[in-house]
């Protein structure tokens, strides 16, 4: 299934993609979009992306995990405009533990947000607008 989606996302669709018998731990990271950032009110948000850079890039990472952990990764971004409250990002993660799925999410929430080529444009209640990095923002700093 592809990576990016223009479509509002379901995380139980997501996470039938990685349900499996033979996994007792999932873990699921779904991102929404804030209704704030910095102190200022946001009333939109745009993602775009360059699809086949980043469907390639997001394919990678998907590998890069399952190699280094024992583990089933499903993950899916939205592309277009988004308003607050509405899905985002989502990435689930199953393997036989708890450990390798938790560790793994974590990992491919934050190599998406760092490697893959999608820009996030903010629009706030004042009229303005800015151009937001996905990877500093990922960790808080922006």
């Amino acid at each position: 299934m592809a990576f990016l989606s223009t479509a509002p996302i379901d995380p139980a669709a997501v996470l039938a993609d990685v349900r499996s018998p033979s996994h007792g731990g999932t873990a699921l990271f779904v991102g929404t979009v804030r209704d704030s950032h910095r102190g200022r009110v946001v009333r939109r948000l745009e993602y775009s992306a360059y699809p086949a850079m980043a469907e390639g890039e997001a394919r990678a990472i998907v590998a890069e995990a399952s190699a280094r952990w024992p583990v089933a990764v499903a993950a899916r971004h939205r592309t277009g405009s988004l308003a607050p409250g509405e899905v985002a990002i989502v990435v689930a993660v199953a393997s036989a533990h708890r450990e390798s799925a938790f560790l793994a999410c974590r990992w491919v929430v934050d190599e998406l947000k760092r490697r893959v080529p999608i820009w996030k444009r903010e629009w706030y209640a004042d009229g303005s607008a800015d151009w937001i990095d996905p990877a500093a923002d990922a960790l808080g700093s922006s």
